[in-house]
């Protein structure tokens, strides 16, 4: 099963969007960290190029300083600042604030969010898609928060997405990847399509998992913000989502159903104790 990862170059390891490299493959939130300090270790731990803020969260709560603190630890890292519409149920309504994010941090990126259910809190592909197909008209580089409906994805593409942004379970969850089989089947249909595994994510396992199935990145936020060091946590998820990316570069091994033994026992004769 080829495994090939969107942008990866002979010789490199980076990927983009648009006309902007990355080499760091974690996104990462800023909602609920205990302090703006442990938010911004947490940042300059995970390594992460892109750092995602929800623009009606900040609103409602002010600033407190929170907005200094990010745009510190972008300076210092070099990080760049991805708003999301996180909260939205309607396209209009998530197209309102996406407009005022663009005018509030100066920049296209959004990642797209409209909510359907409020158990689950799924994406709505049908809104997400009349929002995409507004944005993009309106210069918008779109990250979109889907599920991993493998038509709706083409939708979106067709809409102008530069990648996808498919669900791994639930936001906030922490389950993991609930269904396997659908992300394979995106990066094999898609395979020339970024593709970031966002939402559900509770483990360094999990992100590593997302890695080795040959996505290209991950995004999470409460699995490092609620967790009891959330800097030794961003770090931990640092070097798994590396260590996964490195095992899918290097070629894992086909899963078999019956045994196969790791040390040849046929062949030559071997003496055992013998002088060589």
């Amino acid at each position: 099963m080829d495994m090939r990862v969107a942008n990866d170059k002979p010789g490199s390891d980076t990927w983009s969007v648009g006309d902007i490299t990355l080499n760091s493959r974690f996104l990462l939130g800023t909602a609920r960290y205990p302090s703006p300090q442990v938010l911004r270790d947490a940042i300059v731990a995970a390594g992460t190029q892109v750092v995602t803020v929800g623009l009606k969260r900040t609103l409602a709560a002010g600033d407190n300083g929170f907005v200094g603190v990010v745009r510190q630890a972008l300076a210092e890292t070099g990080a760049r600042l991805l708003p999301n519409t996180a909260g939205c149920r309607t396209a209009r309504e998530a197209v309102q604030l996406a407009h005022m994010a663009r005018e509030m941090y100066e920049t296209p990126w959004v990642k797209l969010e409209v909510v359907g259910d409020e158990h689950t809190l799924q994406p709505d592909m049908f809104e997400l898609l009349a929002a995409t197909q507004q944005l993009v008209h309106d210069g918008f580089t779109v990250f979109p928060y889907c599920t991993d409906d493998l038509v709706g994805c083409r939708r979106l593409l067709d809409a102008g997405c530069p990648l996808l942004m498919p669900w791994g379970a639930p936001i906030g969850s922490g389950q993991g990847l609930l269904n396997p089989f659908a992300l394979r089947t995106l990066r094999e249909r898609l395979p020339d399509t970024v593709l970031i595994v966002d939402a559900g994510i509770g483990a360094p396992s999990h992100a590593a998992f997302a890695l080795e199935l040959g996505f290209d990145a991950v995004l999470l936020n409460t699995a490092v913000a609620q967790a009891r060091d959330p800097v030794a946590m961003a770090r931990a998820f640092k070097l798994a989502i590396e260590a996964g990316r490195t095992a899918c570069r290097s070629g894992l091994i086909a899963p078999q159903d019956f045994a196969v033994a790791s040390t040849p026992v046929g062949g030559e004769p071997m003496l055992l104790g013998a002088a060589p």
